[in-house]
């Protein structure tokens, strides 16, 4: 797996300065920038994974620079500020900000972010790239991402909603890996952000009817079952192969 490269974009040089050490001693290549010529710079001069971003670059707006990133960039975004109201939060979220972190944090916080929105990204790039070349098998099931068919045991051909696949394609991706609702309203582009109960709850119904159509008792899921405290796991095998 590659070393994550991290733009740390603050105009703040001793924050800048701190912020790029911590990352580099926890595992990171991390570049500083202070504007946003110098992150459109980092951007065509090679890979960044991820880029931490301050929402108060002197005359410059982060989210002005967020904004702008998101018309040609799928590269993950964490605002930084002093601001934290919830307004002020979601006018980051607006712009396409992945997360949203307060100043003054604790580092292992913002490491323990970095981290997972990292992993998001990642999940999303290979469930992108699966999705659309591989039949999939598991428990007996067949789902052919290519004819978007899916198949019982029995060989019954099984209909599912838009959301019903996007739900399986995600799952069958990870197997054995607990996914956040946050981490699957992701990988489904629900509107809103992962946290908000109401899109908790539309998560929770959708995977409902997901196991009303794949389990033997849904009341009892063998496949899709509830990981206490986190979200859901695909608790079986996949296998997959070129369509």
């Amino acid at each position: 797996m590659a070393i994550p490269r991290i733009l740390v974009v603050d105009d703040d040089v001793e924050m800048r300065r701190m912020m790029t050490q911590f990352l580099q001693q926890n595992g990171s290549i991390a570049l500083p920038a202070g504007s946003g010529a110098e992150v459109m710079r980092h951007l065509d001069g090679g890979r960044i994974d991820l880029i931490l971003l301050d929402v108060m670059l002197g005359d410059e707006s982060g989210l002005e620079i967020c904004a702008t990133l998101r018309r040609d960039q799928d590269v993950p975004v964490i605002m930084i500020s002093a601001l934290s109201a919830d307004h002020q939060r979601m006018a980051g979220y607006e712009v396409g900000a992945d997360d949203y972190i307060a100043k003054p944090f604790n580092p292992q916080l913002l490491l323990a972010r970095v981290k997972a929105v990292l992993s998001r990204a990642r999940r999303s790039s290979s469930l992108v790239h699966r999705r659309k070349t591989k039949v999939f098998g598991f428990n007996g099931w067949t789902y052919d991402a290519k004819r978007d068919e899916v198949l019982s045991p029995a060989g019954v051909q099984v209909a599912l909603s838009r959301r019903e696949t996007a739900l399986l394609q995600a799952l069958l991706a990870n197997p054995f890996i607990p996914l956040t609702r946050e981490e699957i309203a992701a990988a489904l582009d629900v509107d809103g952000t992962g946290g908000d109960d109401a899109t908790g709850r539309a998560i929770d119904v959708l995977v409902g009817r997901l196991r009303g159509k794949i389990e033997a008792n849904p009341k009892a899921p063998r496949m899709l079952r509830t990981e206490r405290g986190v979200g859901y796991v695909f608790a079986v095998d996949v296998s997959a192969r070129d369509a």
